[in-house]
């Protein structure tokens, strides 16, 4: 069974097997980082419901608030998930159809 940890934030834990031990909603896969990703792109809380029914208005605040508690952590996690970064990371590029590919890959066309 992974490890949770319980932070601060009723509605924010930590499990080892969930999106990297990334903070989430509690019993769900939605990352704190997901819902600030929204919120980035000029949503409201409401907007981010409706994206996102399964959701109380309490765990959407409670995500906002864990980033503010937490803006390095969540920020950091952030750009580690930014396109050009998990490319580099896992060694990958775009293929001529518009796929990533392992560069081991492509060397072999």
């Amino acid at each position: 069974m992974d490890k949770i940890t319980i932070t601060e934030h009723p509605h924010i834990v930590k499990v080892d097997g969930i999106c990297g031990g990334e903070p989430v909603i509690e019993g769900t896969r939605v990352s704190v980082r997901a819902i600030i990703e929204y919120y980035k792109l000029g949503m409201g809380p409401e907007e981010i419901l409706d994206e996102l029914p399964h959701l109380s208005p309490a765990q959407v605040f409670d995500a906002l608030s864990y980033y503010h508690d937490h803006q390095e952590e969540v920020e950091k996690a952030i750009q580690e998930n930014m396109i050009h970064n998990v490319m580099k990371k896992y060694s990958l590029q775009i293929d001529e159809k518009r796929r990533l590919v392992p560069k081991d890959v492509m060397n072999e066309r």
